[in-house]
């Protein structure tokens, strides 16, 4: 793991801390080829919609949740276009589709473990990243 790729997940692992859900905290942070950030996000309900108990019912919190890839492009202050986004999970296949169209060439993410590895299939992203041309490294937290 090259020294980038370590400080851009530390910082992705800050940002989900952001997030209120009580399940599945995610950050995202997109660089540029000279490792300069230009977007961040995470996991969350759009601005001015209310941290409620809607967070504690799975079935709420999805239609409402705003992803954290998505946030990360929505946010971001330059061009996205051959950047690399830094993930704490592997991207959705409907976020795999937006880094696409957002021209983002790279996703660095650390593989799931414990209860979220046991519902992903973490087969269907590499896959589908490997159609959509986009370069994915999957790293295991050592720590």
């Amino acid at each position: 793991m090259n020294k980038w790729d370590v400080r851009f997940l530390q910082m992705a692992t800050f940002v989900s801390t952001w997030s209120k859900d009580p399940s599945t905290q995610v950050g995202a942070v997109i660089a540029d080829k000279d490792n300069r950030m230009v977007g961040l996000g995470y996991n969350g309900f759009p601005r001015g919609v209310a941290d409620d108990h809607r967070l504690q019912s799975r079935e709420q919190k999805y239609k409402l949740v705003i992803h954290a890839e998505e946030n990360a492009i929505l946010n971001s202050t330059a061009t996205t276009h051959g950047c690399t986004i830094f993930l704490t999970h592997p991207p959705c296949l409907h976020c795999s589709g937006m880094l696409k169209q957002a021209g983002i060439s790279r996703v660095v993410f650390e593989e799931p473990t414990g209860a979220f590895k046991s519902r992903w299939n973490l087969d269907d992203t590499l896959n589908y990243l490997k159609e959509l041309e986009i370069e994915s490294i999957g790293y295991r937290r050592t720590e």
